[in-house]
């Protein structure tokens, strides 16, 4: 009999390439459409611009970060960090209550695996059944000739995203440059795109389910994110077992409604069988439930013998979700994606760093009765447009002097100069004063920096 007990183990080793049927039903309408809206969205983002940036951009290499239109630089590392823990609480969170529902359903590798390159392969080479007895078979000239075309549609399909993809790392523009210029000044970029060609055709021509299955972490950490109240794609072995098949003219009310046909395995994109109880290879795709569904439509059986369940529910026979759990936890979701949202909104368009000039102390002018202070300060403009600005403190008894007067700041530029912060000698009272200064553009307060004015007290 069949458990539903979670085996965070690789089930026994899979014949290698795994043949797989061709999959149909509801879900898998539902999966494509999600999908290829997805892919939709990965071929337009990188020409998508806002105000001259491009819509997504994670330059590694100039350190230039662009998150719907907004440019993040080192200076806004906290905001990543503090991303990364809310992606990181979001992954499990959202686990522990719905599963792998995201590598079924939204995982690049799972999209353009299941939705383009296996679909080419049905178009070529036909169905699991066809694949298998042609590759066993002699090598024909038709075998060569379906062989070649596929693999060289794939590997075009590879050149193709490998593009996509250091679009997204250096820009539509660097990397229209590229491709237009001689490859003498672009032999880095050359490499960069021939390098992820072959490592995009190897994954999607023949390592495949194995990125899912052995090489990807997160569904390794399903073993520790998932309880018996996750929401995962299962089978109901209450209601399925013992299985068997039907035949005619015998009695078949000892029997569970499985009968034992196997195609919930054959239409697996990794290769498994989910009778076996739930495993670590098992992405939620759902193409399992589609296919038993349309054989419990054939014997006049009630569906979803496979369908989204948790382990308690089927140990307790019963329909009853924890909805007061898959709400809160959503809640918490939605909340997090919130606070990112405006830690993103809400970030200052101009950084900066204010510190003492190295090597200086006070300085008294005697005839104009002031003391003052030398400092080093580095601006950047995180926004695509100029900034005109002025340096005010907050402290009335202070004023600045620029020794090398600025006005504006250009788009994404990084400004050094420095000034004088000056006060009469009788306004100060402690050896250490915290001063504030701001960056003030047109009515705005764009960022405020802390300093320390020191000066001997009492005069």
């Amino acid at each position: 009999m069949a458990s539903s007990e979670y085996n965070p183990t690789i089930s026994e080793k899979k014949p290698r390439p795994l043949y797989v049927k061709k999959p149909s039903g509801k879900l898998l309408n539902y999966r494509q459409w999600f999908g290829y809206f997805l892919v939709i969205v990965f071929l337009i983002m990188p020409f998508i611009k806002i105000n001259g940036e491009p819509f997504l951009l994670f330059n590694i290499i100039e350190r230039k970060f662009v998150i719907f239109g907004t440019v993040f630089w080192p200076q806004d590392l906290h905001i990543f960090v503090f991303g990364m823990l809310i992606g990181l609480v979001f992954i499990v969170l959202f686990t522990v209550v719905y599963g792998r529902v995201w590598c079924g359903w939204a995982c690049p590798q799972t999209i353009f695996l299941e939705l383009i390159f296996r679909k080419i392969e049905y178009w070529i080479e036909g169905d699991a059944n066809q694949q298998r007895k042609r590759d066993n078979g002699p090598n024909t000239s038709e075998k060569v000739f379906k062989k070649t075309l596929k693999h060289v549609i794939y590997f075009i399909i590879s050149f193709f995203i490998s593009n996509l993809f250091l679009a997204y790392v250096i820009g539509v523009d660097a990397l229209y440059e590229i491709i237009t210029e001689p490859i003498s000044q672009h032999i880095g970029g050359l490499v960069s795109m021939i390098v992820f060609t072959f490592l995009f055709y190897g994954v999607f021509a023949f390592v495949r389910e194995i990125v899912c299955t052995h090489i990807c972490p997160y569904g390794r950490l399903q073993g520790v994110l998932l309880d018996d109240q996750s929401l995962v794609v299962a089978y109901n072995y209450q209601r399925g077992e013992p299985r068997g098949k039907i035949k005619k003219g015998s009695e078949q009310q000892e029997l569970g409604d499985c009968i034992d046909c196997t195609l919930c395995v054959q239409v697996c994109p990794t290769g498994i069988d989910i009778r076996d109880g739930l495993q670590l290879e098992c992405v939620n795709c759902t193409a399992c439930i589609d296919a038993c569904d349309s054989v419990m439509e054939k014997i006049n059986r009630p569906k979803r013998l496979i369908g989204f369940y948790s382990s308690k529910q089927i140990d307790e026979n019963t329909n009853e979700k924890n909805t007061t759990r898959i709400i809160a936890y959503s809640i918490v979701l939605v909340i997090l994606l919130a606070i990112f949202g405006w830690l993103i909104l809400s970030r200052s368009e101009v950084g900066g760093t204010l510190l003492r000039a190295k090597g200086t102390s006070y300085q008294i002018n005697q005839a104009e009765g002031t003391v003052s202070n030398l400092y080093n300060l580095e601006l950047i403009n995180k926004s695509n447009t100029e900034l005109p600005f002025v340096l005010e403190t907050e402290d009335p008894n202070f004023t600045i002097r620029l020794v090398n007067p600025r006005e504006v700041l250009k788009p994404s530029e990084t400004a050094q100069f420095s000034f004088f912060l000056i006060s009469d000698t009788e306004d100060i009272s402690t050896y250490k004063t915290d001063v504030r200064v701001k960056v003030i553009s047109g009515e705005r307060t764009l960022e405020t920096l802390k300093t320390t004015f020191i000066s001997p007290p009492g005069n």
